[in-house]
């Protein structure tokens, strides 16, 4: 007798030990594995293949119904039960409009929770009889190349750690692009942090397991409520020597295949795994401000990078512009000698705020004029035609005699 697989999900221990006590009754019924949040129940998912997930709907990471919606997505022929103290009609109207196949409310008892599963599991297969789907072979994942982003900065303070998550999160929440955000600040990344995620396993982990093969990267990424997945930095400073400029470069040739956009935020300074990131970036994204200081460190890391040949991927962006600065964006663009192809508008309360609460500020608040610069920096890298508007070829600054600029760095 084929026994039905079940996964718990639920942020309390306590609780998912409950569960699986009564579960260990049901004859048919085998608990295959459990998740205390979102990001874990779908990397359980794609690994376990359940026949049915019974979902918390509120959890601290990512509550049940985004996870419901991502995995009808990801793991379509798992189904989900809902588990929740509030019965009101309104929970249950948007349990099943992500994709829930029911919705119980706790506490229940061991019959009742039997019952549930025993029913969603006869109804699915009845379908796949109808649909014939118990006889179709698994759909392969799309193939991708996905365009690899790497951000960079002359020093830390002018966003561009807030610019990457908010970019990402944008990419990512239309459903329609795979999207990772990957942290290579290794010693101090704030990525998680900006997301209002708690990783349980980073790139230092990732990199001592060894093995860089897509299907056991999966396992070391964090799932935002947007759909976006992150490969955290080290949660201590004194874990970034595990990582090497050899494994990040692993790591990204791996996962190119598999998404559709990968962004890199870098640690601010030339050094090697920051330079391997650059040298396998299709577009590098410099972030930098109205301040002359900042400005002077721009223009010298626009030359470093001329002098690697790689100005043609340069994508630079003014975070907080606005004639309150002091100057206007042309201004910027002549002393830097190198054009300004996107900007992100003043609004330090927003920004602060939206940081302070691990909420993106494209989603806190979508109607700032800084979600709008995200909004064009993304539709330049969704539309073509206005990428190709946006990068206009600069008029040719003067050159620098060839040199060896990993040489000058020490690599």
């Amino acid at each position: 007798m084929k026994r039905i697989k079940v996964l718990i999900v639920d942020d309390i221990a306590d609780t998912r030990e409950s569960i699986r006590r009564l579960l260990e009754f049901e004859a048919d019924m085998e608990v295959v594995g459990e998740a205390g949040g979102g990001s874990e129940a779908l990397r359980q998912a794609e690994k376990l293949h359940p026949d049915i997930a019974l979902m918390d709907i509120n959890m601290p990471e990512m509550d049940g119904i985004r996870t419901t919606e991502l995995l009808a997505l990801r793991v379509p022929a798992t189904a989900v039960i809902i588990m929740s103290v509030q019965g009101e009609q309104a929970y249950l109207r948007r349990a099943m409009m992500a994709g829930a196949r029911e919705y119980i409310v706790k506490p229940f008892s061991g019959d009742e929770l039997a019952s549930a599963i025993s029913h969603v599991y006869e109804r699915e297969q009845q379908k796949k009889e109808v649909l014939g789907a118990a006889h179709t072979p698994a759909v392969p994942e799309r193939p991708r190349d996905g365009k690899i982003l790497s951000f960079f900065s002359t020093k830390g303070g002018v966003g561009k750690t807030t610019l990457a998550t908010n970019l990402a999160v944008e990419l990512a929440a239309g459903g329609k692009l795979q999207v990772l955000l990957i942290d290579l600040n290794l010693q101090f990344g704030d990525v998680a942090v900006f997301l209002n995620l708690v990783p349980k396993r980073t790139i230092a982990d990732l990199a001592q397991s060894g093995s860089f093969v897509y299907e056991d990267i999966k396992s070391y990424l964090l799932t935002h409520s947007s759909g976006l997945q992150i490969l955290a930095a080290p949660t201590r400073p004194e874990y970034a020597e595990f990582v090497t400029a050899e494994q990040v470069e692993k790591i990204l040739h791996e996962v190119k295949a598999h998404y559709d956009i990968v962004i890199c935020d870098n640690v601010s300074r030339f050094e090697e795994i920051s330079l391997a990131s650059l040298d396998l970036a299709d577009q590098i994204w410099i972030v930098t401000a109205m301040d002359m200081p900042t400005l002077k460190n721009t223009k010298l890391s626009l030359e470093v990078l001329e002098g690697l040949h790689y100005s043609d991927k340069v994508r630079l962006t003014i975070n907080r512009s606005g004639r309150e600065m002091g100057m206007e964006t042309k201004d910027v663009a002549k002393s830097l000698g190198f054009p300004i192809h996107f900007e992100v508008a003043s609004d330090g309360k927003t920004l602060v705020s939206a940081v302070n609460e691990g909420i993106p500020f494209i989603r806190s608040h979508p109607q700032s004029k800084a979600a709008d610069g995200i909004r064009q920096m993304a539709k330049a890298l969704t539309e073509p035609d206005l990428e190709a508007e946006k990068n206009p070829a600069h008029k040719e600054t003067h050159r620098f005699q060839s040199r060896m600029i990993r040489k000058v760095f020490g690599f």
